[in-house]
């Protein structure tokens, strides 16, 4: 009888370990998917840095095309209004510098309705905004704007 007792509970013990086992490879299936949402966190975290870095040299590249033409900051020939789209030549330094950096905004940040340069100067005291779509960087949760703006200002 004692046989029969012991076989009868070896049988009703074959179903725990494969709940265990399931049990287990569930929680791990949580723990990866929250080791996925980290990864994309971190991904477009480090997308927005990048924009926010090259907004910045972005800004430092016209002001150093600014201090190398000391008389077209004098004339406020690099004056610009917001410009999303590249000016056409005018046959000046300046217009070229300007017509460049537009590019150059354009190409490091994205050919967007939202890519920007203003330019303002009033005598040799200079401020630099560059405007982008950081959508990418957004959360997904639609709160909120988009478009961000980096504003350098200096003395030449």
């Amino acid at each position: 009888m004692k046989m029969q007792s012991s076989n009868r509970s070896a049988s009703t013990q074959r179903g725990a370990s494969l709940i265990e086992v399931m049990v287990s490879v569930l929680i791990m299936g949580v723990g990866l998917l929250g080791i996925a949402a980290m990864q994309a966190t971190a991904l477009r975290n480090s997308q927005s840095s990048l924009e926010r870095s090259q907004a910045v040299i972005q800004s430092y590249t016209i002001l150093e095309a600014m201090r190398a033409n000391p008389a077209g900051v004098a004339a406020a020939q690099y004056n610009m209004v917001q410009t999303c789209n590249p000016p056409a030549a005018n046959g000046t330094l300046a217009g070229q510098d300007l017509r460049d950096w537009i590019t150059s905004l354009e190409q490091s940040l994205g050919n967007t309705p939202n890519t920007c340069g203003t330019v303002a100067c009033v005598a040799t005291n200079c401020v630099v905004t560059v405007q982008w779509d950081d959508s990418r960087g957004a959360d997904g949760a639609g709160a909120g704007s988009t478009t961000y703006r980096i504003a350098t200002r200096t003395q030449l």
